[in-house]
């Protein structure tokens, strides 16, 4: 106990110290939302990872696909990787930063509101963005209490509460600078937690080639006569595997806080590198954590008051076991991953309420007010003021999700999956396309944030006719057909305008 408590310290006072650290670089809302659109390849590779990855994986994924898909759920995690990180970086990467910097935009809804020349846009996205980052971020929440009261036995409530206000601390002190740096950090502890994660379990069950072997000598849950299904290159049920590597690895480029990363990477440089950096951590850590869970079955589960499995006791059953060092060093695996996480989820949420709702101003032309002029100081006196606004809204939106995480309605991944089906059912299509074709409406975007947004909402009010996972892969692909139909049959936008949006590629 005393070396988890140890290194959880350390581990802890380390956070905090870069919030500190960076403070200085937070006063503006650039510094603060973007770091100043100057962070390199290593810390946006990492801060995109680590968002990416979080309990939510570790915890609810990985033990719940591991239990019903066996080893095939690995490729959940290839599929994250191949998918949800290299093919995201390589088709948005460059023109997310190209753009967005040429239209001055810092946020998703901004993008819209200026892409497609309708504020209408920029408040129905940024009200989209909050509502559903809650599920998730109360799914973080949930996922890495689980951990905790596994490896310190401290109640699940505590866990939550003592999460929630650490990550407020760090992020409220240094912005998005403060995030990207303990990611990187954060990044480092999961790459090395993993692996020496998967060695020890694999060990314990008598190594990888014993443990396969009494995977396969498992039988299938559909027909009991039937062995080695969870042992197969693709599972029991491959159509239900592929919804789930759809939902998990196309939805990165649909979610704020994921495409947010591109706005602040430094040039086009950064994302040849920071590509490269990206896929490789996917691969481990994504990899890692679901050919991990696909073990769960050897494991004996617990079994839920309504006489189901508990999913997301699943993984904490199986790491119980370990040496308390290993504990101690899953513990931190899982804190890094969901605090980094966490951190992304309050900063995109606060910085879309107060830029794309409170503050909804004309962003000034070039040389339009001159420096140290009676306009250039009201305007950092707003800009000192949304900072402020942005840090009371961080903890207002802690604050919620703790309250949804203290009472979770569902497992951790049917959480996410109303999140990111909603979130990238809405954005996605609007948003890759409108980097890529001057063709797309103001019409089918909004037709697509219904549509989105629209199927989540009516599949939950009826009790999840479609499984929630398998909804949210429909609302994303769908939206793309959504958007290329609405964009025929309805208005095209004024071709100047336009035309000097997409300058910024020439």
């Amino acid at each position: 106990m005393f070396i988890k408590v140890l290194l959880t310290i350390i581990f802890l006072a380390v956070m905090i110290g870069v919030g500190l650290y960076t403070r200085k670089q937070a006063s503006s809302v650039d510094g603060f939302v973007l770091g100043g659109r100057a962070v390199g390849p290593w810390l946006t590779a990492f801060a995109f990872g680590t968002s990416y990855f979080s309990a939510v994986v570790f915890v609810g994924y990985a033990g719940q696909f591991g239990w019903k898909y066996g080893l095939s759920s690995a490729w959940i995690g290839i599929g994250n990787a191949v998918i949800g990180s290299l093919l995201a970086w390589i088709l948005l990467g460059r023109r997310t930063k190209l753009m967005t910097q040429h239209i001055e935009s810092r946020t998703m809804p901004d993008f819209f509101g200026t892409r497609y020349g309708d504020q209408g846009l920029r408040v129905a996205a940024s009200i989209i963005a909050f509502v559903f980052l809650i599920p998730y971020t109360a799914g973080v929440y949930s996922g890495i209490s689980r951990l905790f009261e596994m490896g310190f036995g401290i109640p699940y409530e505590y866990c939550v509460i003592i999460m929630s206000i650490l990550t407020a601390v760090y992020v409220i002190l240094g912005g998005y600078k403060a995030t990207a740096m303990n990611d990187f950090i954060q990044g480092i502890i999961m790459l090395f937690g993993i692996v020496a994660v998967i060695i020890a379990v694999l060990n314990a069950q008598g190594g990888l080639t014993t443990a396969v072997q009494k995977l396969a000598e498992l039988p299938s849950d559909a027909d009991p006569a039937v062995n080695g299904g969870f042992a197969t290159w693709f599972g029991p049920d491959p159509w239900g595997l592929l919804g789930v590597i759809v939902l998990t690895s196309l939805g990165t480029m649909g979610l704020p806080q994921m495409v947010g990363k591109f706005y602040s990477i430094t040039d086009e440089a950064a994302i040849k590198r920071g590509t490269v950096i990206s896929t490789i951590f996917a691969f481990v850590v994504a990899g890692g954590c679901y050919f991990l869970g696909g073990f769960g079955r050897l494991y004996e589960p617990v079994i839920a008051p309504n006489g189901k499995i508990a999913f997301d006791s699943i993984v904490p059953a199986m790491l119980v076991t370990l040496p308390d060092i290993l504990i101690a060093l899953v513990v931190l695996l899982v804190l890094s991953a969901s605090m980094s996480t966490l951190a992304s989820l309050v900063l995109t949420s606060s910085s879309t309420m107060t830029l794309d709702l409170i503050y909804r101003d004309k962003k000034s032309e070039p040389g339009e007010v001159e420096e140290g002029s009676i306009d250039d100081i009201v305007a950092e006196k707003v800009e000192r003021r949304k900072v402020v606004v942005m840090r009371v809204l961080i903890m207002f939106f802690i604050a919620i999700s703790l309250l949804i995480a203290l009472n979770p309605p569902t497992f951790i991944a049917q959480l996410m999956g109303i999140s990111w089906g909603a979130l990238a059912g809405a954005f996605l299509a609007p948003f890759m396309l409108g980097l890529y074709s001057k063709c797309i409406t103001r019409a089918s975007v909004w037709a697509c944030f219904i549509w989105g947004v629209g199927l989540t909402v009516v599949n939950m009010l009826l009790g999840n006719p479609i499984n929630p996972i398998n909804c949210g892969a429909i609302a994303m692909v769908g939206g793309f057909f959504v958007v290329w139909l609405i964009s025929l049959i309805t208005p095209k936008m004024p071709k100047e305008t336009v035309d000097s949006i997409f300058e910024c590629y020439k």
